[in-house]
């Protein structure tokens, strides 16, 4: 039913029942955890898996339940032998595509965590436009600074998010043209 606030955001072949999506929670934190409440969460709404408000309920329900353990200090959700014990004996009764397309949303959601935590770019706007900060982190300290201008919002969003993603390549290839005696 279109109007169902139930089903509202679920593509369909998405999960509807909370019990299903109890077991897609409990598989996925077997499979990648700990993970946090944030990555799983627009992890399976960014696929148009669960409604939002069933996925609340569900993540909720884990700890009560026995199925997961809450810490955000330590990753967010750890999975109980119980978890673990539903997750093996349920998991694959789950469709394949929902077990897949929420697998790679949340390993590619928590490889962008990863990356964000150490190379991190932030946009400025300048008097003369915009300006994308750039740094590398790395062992504690800043090892990469570099500020680029910008020609407009989008430009300077578009390289935030590649830096983002590719800051670790940006390093080895200054470093390859910094201290490479044949490039001079």
């Amino acid at each position: 039913m279109p109007g169902d606030a139930f089903t509202a955001g679920v593509k369909p072949g998405g999960l509807t029942s909370g019990a299903e999506i109890r077991i897609l929670l409990c598989y996925l934190i077997r499979t990648a955890g700990p993970v946090q409440r944030d990555t799983l969460e627009d992890a399976l709404m960014e696929e148009e898996l669960v409604n939002y408000f069933e996925l609340c309920a569900a993540l909720g329900a884990l700890p009560e339940q026995g199925l997961a353990v809450y810490a955000p200090e330590r990753g967010g959700y750890s999975i109980t032998p119980k978890g673990a014990e539903v997750a093996d004996a349920l998991g694959y009764d789950l469709p394949r595509s929902v077990r897949e397309s929420a697998g790679r949303a949340v390993l590619r959601l928590q490889s962008w965590q990863r990356k964000a935590a150490q190379n991190k770019a932030e946009v400025q706007t300048t008097p003369e436009g915009f300006a994308v900060d750039c740094s590398i982190t790395d062992l504690g300290g800043e090892v990469l600074h570099l500020r680029l201008a910008m020609p407009d919002r989008l430009t300077a969003e578009t390289a935030q998010k590649c830096f983002v993603e590719n800051g670790s390549e940006v390093y080895r290839l200054l470093l390859t043209c910094l201290t490479d005696e044949a490039s001079m």
